[in-house]
């Protein structure tokens, strides 16, 4: 029997899991967003469905002696936790992969691939060997230095594009975004399609979702129709499914998730 999950906030991160985000050497900061690290240990409990929330990263994970590139997913997912594990990974800006990568992010948009297929040899083994997290970094640190690509400017308008959508909940359509950028939205749309792995209209919705989640956490009592209208939804309804196709559950009942503040 799988354990459904309850909430990472409130019950998982509580009772078995550890979670820690190491600050990334300063030097990485043009390609790297950040580390995160996951260890869990369900004593003897079923196995545990953890909800995977899409987001429009790239990540590099070491589980359990394995490397994997993640490309972006455009819908949620589970991954199943089982006995005892961890997982140390990277996170890359959005937009920045695609220098490591040396083609379109779009061919591995919801793929996940041996990390040996894009960098070479890669330092699993190290990895599993770590004491801990902190020396998880350090190699992570070196094994990034010795595969950096050269600048890509075009990767850093693209992510500069993306932070944009992030940090302005005003911004609902692909015409926004390209009138800010002062530049065409087909132009938009192939950039992101090479850059990021998904359009500008996914980022947007992605972002937007974030800022209904955000507003869980903060308050137990939300106005869906009013959040509906201010991020740009036709009605509450729309809302819904718009939420409900990526994140897998209805917005009433994810928010079910957080505990009472």
């Amino acid at each position: 029997m799988v354990e459904r999950d309850v909430r990472e906030i409130g019950g998982a991160w509580a009772s078995f899991q550890a979670h820690s985000f190491p600050e990334p050497a300063a030097d990485l900061a043009p390609f790297v967003d950040h580390f995160w690290a996951v260890s869990w240990d369900l004593g003897g409990r079923p196995p545990y469905r953890q909800l995977i929330v899409p987001n429009p990263t790239v990540q590099l994970s070491f589980p359990n002696g394995a490397a994997e590139v993640h490309g972006v997913g455009r819908r949620s997912g589970y991954k199943v936790l089982a006995d005892v594990g961890r997982v140390f990974g990277v996170a890359f800006r959005p937009g920045c992969f695609r220098p490591f990568l040396g083609r379109s992010v779009s061919t591995i948009t919801g793929e996940v691939l041996p990390a040996a297929d894009v960098f070479g040899p890669v330092p699993a083994r190290a990895m599993a060997e770590a004491a801990d997290e902190r020396e998880q970094a350090r190699i992570a640190e070196e094994f990034l230095r010795s595969v950096w690509p050269q600048p890509d400017p075009t990767a850093e308008h693209v992510a500069s594009a993306v932070a944009l959508v992030a940090g302005d909940p005003g911004i609902t359509r692909v015409t926004e975004l390209a009138e800010r950028l002062d530049t065409h939205v087909r132009s938009l749309q192939r950039l992101f399609a090479e850059y990021v792995g998904v359009g500008p209209k996914w980022v947007i919705r992605r972002y937007r979702l974030r800022e209904v989640t955000d507003r869980m956490e903060r308050s137990a009592v939300i106005d869906w129709a009013g959040v509906a209208a201010e991020l740009g939804y036709a009605d509450q309804a729309h809302l819904t499914r718009d939420f409900t196709a990526m994140i897998g559950e209805s917005p009433t009942r994810y928010a079910a998730r957080y505990p009472a503040p």
